[in-house]
């Protein structure tokens, strides 16, 4: 674009800066670079690198930066274009066994035995939609909505859909998946998983499990489904190349599949409505629903109503501070909460987001200002001062908020998401620090 610019990276990722820069045509990129990690610094500590050096260049840092920003650009770094991956030729030929290996070595697969895209396979794929192999499903890539994303269309991910093994009448549900544009796999340090969640009468017409064991190695759609979303990421987004375009530091095993099931609808206590309706669709609408996070906690307590023990658990053992929680229920805990008078989702949540704490260590862990505001005896922060360090702040984490992906003008959606799923053979339920991001039609794909 010919603007002077002066990217900040930590030295940790001096190399994958580079590269990245340099494999999309900015081998000169003016690249500045601090210590690692950053994070958990204090003011103090980060003025400190501010008024330190550069540890790549020796150069005092801030004045670098300045430097980058105002020198004008020399004649190699005004060029302009764009750089396209290579995509490969258009077939490979080879025994079935070096053709697994291929695969694997060039990293397409998860690194389980794949099943190989044969022309005969891909073409029985594509019975599996009404639409055009040509037509463009959408765009990805491994930072999502990141420069640069990868176009590709419904044959590129029907190849795909063959490898995770799903059969044709799935195509519509991975093709739904494959058009949100969201990755399966992140580029980010943080180890990101995915969950996706079914909705309406392709639950039954393709016999996903949402009974015992939903979210375990039970069922062949369940398990191709989310396996699909991962693959395809990886060819169609450039994504899950660990030190290039994965940086989890350790990594999530919920990426083989996506925690992929579907919602126990026939089950939801009267009065509830399943998780498609409550964002926009109609019941005899099929969906996929996509929520991003990073664990789900398998949760039983005894000795409370089920809607205390939830709210006891937010408040206590919900630990992260991001604001955003899904709540997985098994039908036998929902029945209890409905009750104990709660008759619909929207009553439960804004039960949880009155009645839940925070506890003061979290409280006050990015709260400078009002530290400030507490020891100058401003209300109510001096009392939650005064309530000491293992008290809990009568103030909940789950007041609905806009996340940078979400349209400015649009309806603030709660923090607090919860869908219905499971045997009924146990009082068990799933929390976790997971976000709901989208629902979108399966239908359209049919």
């Amino acid at each position: 674009m010919g603007i002077p610019t002066a990217p900040i990276v930590t030295i940790a990722f001096e190399q994958l800066a580079k590269t990245n820069a340099a494999q999309r045509g900015m081998p000169d990129e003016r690249i500045c670079f601090t210590p690692h990690p950053m994070t958990n610094k204090s003011d103090a500590e980060m003025y400190q690198v501010l008024l330190g050096k550069d540890p790549v260049t020796g150069k005092p840092f801030m004045p670098e930066v300045i430097d980058a920003l105002t020198r004008p650009l020399t004649a190699d770094e005004q060029r302009t274009g764009e750089t396209r991956p290579s995509v490969g030729p258009a077939t490979y030929s080879d025994t079935p066994e070096k053709l697994q290996r291929y695969f694997a070595d060039n990293n397409m697969t998860d690194f389980q035995p794949i099943i190989l895209p044969t022309e005969d396979k891909v073409e029985a794929m594509l019975k599996g939609t009404s639409h055009s192999p040509d037509e463009i499903v959408g765009k990805m890539s491994a930072a999502h909505g990141a420069f640069p994303e990868w176009s590709y269309n419904v044959r590129q991910v029907a190849i795909n859909a063959v490898m995770a093994g799903a059969q044709p009448e799935f195509l519509p549900a991975i093709l739904a998946l494959a058009s949100t544009g969201q990755p399966a796999l992140f580029s980010s340090t943080s180890s990101f998983a995915r969950m996706a969640v079914v909705n309406g009468p392709f639950r039954d017409k393709v016999k996903m499990n949402y009974g015992i064991g939903a979210l375990g190695p039970f069922n062949d759609a369940n398990a191709t489904i989310g396996r699909a979303w991962t693959i395809l990421t990886k060819n169609l987004a450039g994504a899950g190349l660990p030190g290039m375009t994965y940086m989890g530091t350790t990594g999530t095993n919920f990426n083989y599949n996506n925690m992929c099931c579907a919602e126990t609808e026939d089950a939801l206590p009267d009065g509830w409505q399943p998780l498609h309706v409550r964002h926009g669709f109609k019941p005899t609408d099929s969906t996929i629903s996509i929520f991003t996070g990073w664990s789900l906690t398998n949760v039983c307590y005894f000795g409370l109503p089920y809607h205390e023990m939830i709210t006891h658990w937010l408040t206590h053992y919900f630990s992260t501070n991001n604001g955003s929680v899904t709540l997985v229920l098994d039908p036998t805990v929902a029945a209890d909460v409905k009750r104990h008078g709660f008759d619909s989702q929207d009553a439960f949540r804004d039960y949880m987001v009155k009645n839940s704490k925070t506890p003061a260590w979290l409280y006050w862990q990015r709260r400078d200002k009002e530290m400030d505001q507490a020891k100058q005896g401003v209300e109510p922060f001096a009392s939650y001062l005064k309530m000491g360090p293992d008290a809990d702040i009568p103030v909940s984490r789950f007041e609905p908020r806009r996340f940078p992906e979400m349209p400015a003008n649009g309806p603030l959606p709660s923090t607090i998401e919860m869908f219905v799923m499971g045997g009924q053979t146990n009082t068990y339920w799933l929390g976790g620090d997971f976000r709901y991001t989208v629902t979108t039609s399966i239908d359209k794909w049919t």
